[in-house]
């Protein structure tokens, strides 16, 4: 019993110490809204430029709405693109010396960590709805409220599996100009999916690669879930979409845990 309540006491004090961590990060956001409403409106802009500019241009599933279709993929790619965001945060408290502070205090390695994630979780959310809004506002719909929920549901749960991976390489670098490798690779990673083609059209090797990619499970998922149009695909990977889409995250999340914490609590040593 005693040793229950000694991991119960320790979980009650990092959750307490991470949601500290977060009103710090919510403060700020009330400071400077502007960098929130940027954050939200950034994935809408490129939605519309996509769907307006390229749209013509791009094959769908034959008899597909090109929004319908073009909407589970943004919403996927937006989550992508939210691991540079939690590296750039990371690595500029630690260059700034704000991590320092936090390690001279009495408080929880994985609170810090934990903080720092339901931060990001929370923009993740506005930002997903933000861009809800505008795939309702060009014509998108769900087929069901239950299968939409499913989906959101999948989609942050791939966001909150990279913001550890975020939170790692944050730490690694601890230098946030080290930021722009991985801006540079985010696009590559998004576009080696299902996000906006099929993987049959790619080379047979490289379409295996993007079968394989974590990305492509979400995305075809969501579709499945949203009841919109997608590649489909004969692979044991592409008839499991749901499945992968949880189990991806799910290893993401343990393994980045795992070594975000031992990471900030081995740094300057």
């Amino acid at each position: 019993m005693s040793t229950i309540s000694t991991k119960e006491h320790r979980l009650w004090w990092a959750l307490a110490d991470g949601w500290t961590v977060a009103r710090r990060d919510l403060i700020h956001w009330a400071n400077q809204p502007m960098t929130v409403i940027f954050g939200v409106l950034f994935p809408v802009m490129i939605t519309l430029a996509f769907g307006y500019l390229f749209g013509g241009a791009v094959k769908v599933p034959e008899g597909a709405d090109y929004f319908a279709f073009l909407m589970p993929g943004m919403y996927g790619m937006t989550m992508l693109f939210g691991l540079s965001a939690t590296m750039v945060a990371v690595a500029t408290d630690a260059s700034k010396g704000v991590t320092d502070r936090f390690r001279s205090m009495p408080m929880a390695p994985s609170g810090v960590l934990i903080g720092r994630a339901i931060a990001d979780l929370l923009h993740s959310v506005l930002v997903l709805a933000g861009l809800l809004v505008c795939g309702l506002a060009v014509g998108w719909r769900p087929a069901t409220l239950p299968g939409a929920l499913g989906a959101m549901g999948l989609l942050l749960f791939l966001r909150f599996s990279l913001l550890w991976a975020g939170m790692y390489l944050g730490l690694l670098t601890r230098d946030p100009s080290a930021v722009v490798a991985i801006q540079t690779l985010e696009f590559p990673i998004g576009f080696l999916s299902n996000a906006f083609v099929a993987p049959d059209t790619m080379p047979r090797w490289l379409g295996t690669i993007s079968e394989w990619n974590p990305l492509l499970a979400t995305v075809a998922a969501a579709r499945e879930l949203f009841g919109n149009p997608g590649w489909g695909g004969v692979s044991w990977v592409a008839q499991h979409s749901v499945l992968m889409a949880v189990l991806w995250p799910l290893a993401i999340t343990v393994v980045f845990f795992v070594l975000s914490v031992r990471l900030y609590q081995r740094l300057d040593r």
